[in-house]
């Protein structure tokens, strides 16, 4: 068997995804171990869920930019992914666009998950826009990390189906129950050497 996978989880959220991750390692079904977990939220969710897992992790403030790092922040990131020897970043409900030093670091060795069936619907709230569409399905998408909004080569789909009595919070938590199962999934190619 191939040595574990190590992991760089990077999230601006609660972090189910993460959790998901943690669920499936646990488990025995994901050859990988999480190095750090890092938010550009302070008070993230995910931070607490590496504490309580025992896993390296810390805040890393975003700077001035709204929906980027500023270049010297993203810098200090691809420092602190590469002490831990991260083998895969993984982007989970990590909201802000990745750029330079982070895409020269990890050239498709950095993987997004995102709550549509990409191309469509890239951006923010994905699962709304695809109800307000009128759509009948969606679903999540898992994708290499590019320099665009959610354009990076995709690497694995699920569907998910779209109800006439879906509202946006009973639509995004199906998505999200697909992604717990899709993202781990995709890791697994990574560690197996599948992809």
């Amino acid at each position: 068997m191939n040595p574990p996978l190590i992991l760089g989880v990077i999230g601006s959220g609660k972090g189910s995804n993460c959790r998901a991750i943690i669920e499936s390692i646990e488990a025995g079904q994901l050859n990988a171990r999480i190095g750090i977990v890092i938010s550009d939220v302070e008070n993230a969710g995910i931070l607490s869920l590496a504490v309580a897992h025992g896993i390296p992790s810390f805040h890393l403030p975003p700077g001035k930019f709204k929906t980027k790092l500023d270049p010297s922040r993203e810098i200090m990131l691809v420092e602190a992914l590469q002490q831990y020897k991260v083998g895969l970043v993984v982007l989970a409900g990590y909201m802000r666009m990745v750029k330079e030093p982070m895409i020269e670091a990890f050239p498709r060795r950095m993987i997004n998950v995102h709550p549509s069936l990409l191309p469509a619907y890239p951006g923010l709230r994905a699962w709304e826009q695809a109800l307000l569409a009128g759509e009948r399905r969606t679903g999540c998408t898992v994708h290499y990390v590019d320099a665009g909004m959610d354009t990076g080569d995709i690497l694995a789909q699920q569907i998910v189906s779209i109800s006439e009595s879906d509202t946006p919070e009973s639509l995004h938590q199906r998505i999200q129950v697909a992604e717990h199962q899709l993202l781990p999934q995709v890791i697994g190619w990574f560690a197996e050497g599948k992809i």
